[in-house]
């Protein structure tokens, strides 16, 4: 796991966290994606010790399930979280094609974060949005039915939040 120097206000917030659920390793998933949000998207192997030390499991097991599951990350990530739904219903759509769109309007490859920090660029399974395909998740919101033409005007439109809610 990629060791950082993470905050010590955000070491506490996470052993607050995770001290709540001391023996529960059934509540290792739900902790983390708690501890993944106040650790800026990210859970490196400080912030994992932290974790491990206060619900007492052990390290290893909390590298299994941070590594199966891929909405979880070792590593930083931006700001904004785009993931790309790649399988067999949004490919046959046209993944391929919103993907190349993303890259270029953001100026970098899938599983990349842009040199501000302001988003990174993730391919993932299945989002739950066949319906919509091909469609993408950015942050905790689905944006289906996707061109490459309507990739720029989307990244412009999140791009706004953002500082609107700065």
């Amino acid at each position: 796991m990629a060791s950082t120097n993470t905050s010590p206000e955000i070491l506490e917030q996470v052993a607050a966290i995770a001290s709540r659920w001391k023996g529960r390793p059934d509540m290792l998933i739900p902790v983390l994606h708690e501890v993944q949000a106040v650790a800026h998207n990210s859970i490196p192997k400080d912030v994992a010790k932290v974790v491990s030390y206060e619900m007492g499991i052990p390290i290893a097991q909390i590298y299994s399930v941070q590594t199966f599951y891929s909405f979880f990350s070792k590593e930083k990530r931006g700001k904004v979280l785009i993931r790309l739904c790649k399988t067999a219903p949004c490919h046959v759509k046209g993944t391929k094609e919103v993907l190349e769109a993303f890259e270029s309007a953001l100026g970098i490859k899938a599983g990349q974060t842009t040199s501000d920090g302001a988003f990174t660029l993730e391919t993932c399974e299945c989002i739950g949005a066949c319906d919509v395909s091909p469609a993408v998740l950015i942050d905790d919101t689905v944006y289906g039915n996707l061109t490459p033409e309507k990739v720029d005007e989307l990244i412009l439109t999140i791009s706004q939040m953002e500082v609107d809610e700065s």
